[in-house]
């Protein structure tokens, strides 16, 4: 066999093998959606599946899967893996137009769950207690007229309007680059008349509430930019019980920084200095932080991290300054791993929007272009399919895969190259 077939044969087992040991009973979790007309043709089941794998597969438009679903080869290897037939996707969207979106993230919880409950990412645990949770919101789809009446828009120097819908997620995020969505809120303008258009803060209250509802009990550590240190998302915070680690900018909170300029004098021995050397780079680190703040009743912890870094092989530096507040306690021994954490929060940008967007999951597609509800849809299904395929590339298997410079993007078109000629025998997988 070929090193590519090889390769796809791989990363088709490897991806089978995910999901059939954390997601045994997927397919009887589609099985229990409801709320949905019968279709004469497929079951909801297979109608499901194909949108969660059009996403599995990376292929970025309906049309482009709908092109595999007519190689008779990849249905045949599509049914060995899942056991269901591909129904069109034109089949697929007139059930998405009308099944209600809180179905589909009721299912990305019950997954979501699911890890919790086999403590899959319980060591990525800040202070062996903590999940961190990043939260920020991002485009989706942007229109020259107005898409719907849920649309937020906004008008150019020019005077030309600009119609776009945006989300504001909850997403799960760990050092080795999880970046799993735990709840979802759409930053939409209310119905009828209204003197202003929704916004994040806004959504954060809503988000918030339904992420206490979706998981209760789950210690919570949230992370978020700038724009979240203000009374109201500390009260949230304290309300539920979570702790949390935010970008604090100039500017922001004057009163915090004029206590933190004032104390800094008296707390000089809350610093700590690192230095290491790495793939051929000396970084230095200076971790000075401020305790006891208050801000509203709310007692809060100021620290920052200067980072140097010395190229040993070329000449240049380079210097940043990351700043945060927090509830959690700073000691010399908790500083470093508070700010570490506190920038995670890119994880949500880079491995979450970033990756949704372009390398494979057309995030900014218009999977729908005139159905909002479907379009609510695609996009939780492309979070569930992005959910998998996390799973299937952080595992040691697949992992393994990636030597020399062989990249993830080529590892996913052999897997697709494989189920269009390959051979995959039944006894294969469930070897």
């Amino acid at each position: 066999m070929a090193p590519a077939q090889s390769r796809g044969k791989s990363v088709v087992c490897e991806l089978f093998k995910t999901i059939n040991h954390f997601f045994p009973d997927l397919l009887e979790q589609l099985r229990r959606i409801e709320d949905c007309p019968s279709q004469p043709d497929y079951a909801l089941t297979e109608i499901l599946m194909a949108a969660v794998a059009m996403f599995i597969f990376q292929q970025g438009s309906r049309n482009a899967f709908n092109n595999l679903r007519q190689e008779a080869k990849f249905s045949k290897h599509d049914w060995r893996l899942f056991k269901l037939r591909v129904p069109h996707l034109d089949t697929v969207h007139r059930v998405l137009c009308q099944l209600a979106d809180d179905a589909l993230e009721h299912l990305k919880h019950q997954l979501v769950k699911t890890l919790l409950e086999k403590k899959a990412l319980h060591k990525y645990r800040l202070l062996g207690r903590y999940f961190m949770v990043a939260i920020d919101a991002t485009g989706t789809m942007s229109f020259a007229g107005r898409h719907c009446d849920p649309c937020l828009h906004q008008t150019s120097k020019t005077g030309k309007t600009t119609y776009f819908q945006a989300v504001l997620e909850a997403k799960l995020i760990t050092p080795n680059s999880f970046a799993m969505s735990l709840a979802t809120e759409w930053i939409v303008n209310p119905v009828g008349e209204y003197e202003k258009q929704d916004c994040e803060r806004k959504a954060f209250v809503r988000l918030a509430a339904k992420l206490k509802r979706l998981y209760p009990r789950l210690p919570i550590g949230l992370t978020a930019d700038g724009l979240y240190p203000y009374q109201g998302f500390f009260d949230i915070c304290r309300a539920h019980q979570w702790a949390c680690i935010l970008t604090f900018k100039d500017g922001s909170l004057p009163t915090v920084w004029q206590e933190v300029e004032e104390l800094r004098p008296l707390c000089s021995t809350h610093n700590r200095r690192e230095r290491r050397f790495l793939d051929g780079k000396q970084i230095e680190q200076v971790f000075p932080w401020v305790t006891d703040i208050d801000y509203h009743g709310h007692r809060l912890q100021w620290l920052e991290c200067v980072e140097t870094v010395d190229f040993l092989e070329r000449a240049g530096h380079t210097e940043s300054c990351f700043v945060h507040l927090t509830h959690l306690e700073v000691t010399a021994q908790t500083v470093r791993v508070l700010s570490a954490t506190g920038r995670l929060r890119w994880k949500i940008e880079n491995e979450g929007f970033n990756t949704q967007k372009h390398l494979g999951y057309a995030l900014e597609h218009k999977y729908a272009r005139v159905n909002w509800q479907a379009a609510k849809n695609y996009y939780q299904c492309l979070q569930i399919g992005h959910l998998i395929n996390q799973l299937t590339v952080l595992s040691t298997a697949f992992q393994a895969l990636l030597e020399g410079k062989i990249t993830l993007r080529h590892l996913w078109c052999t897997m697709i190259a494989f189920l269009l000629y390959g051979r995959l025998r039944r006894s294969t997988l469930e070897a």
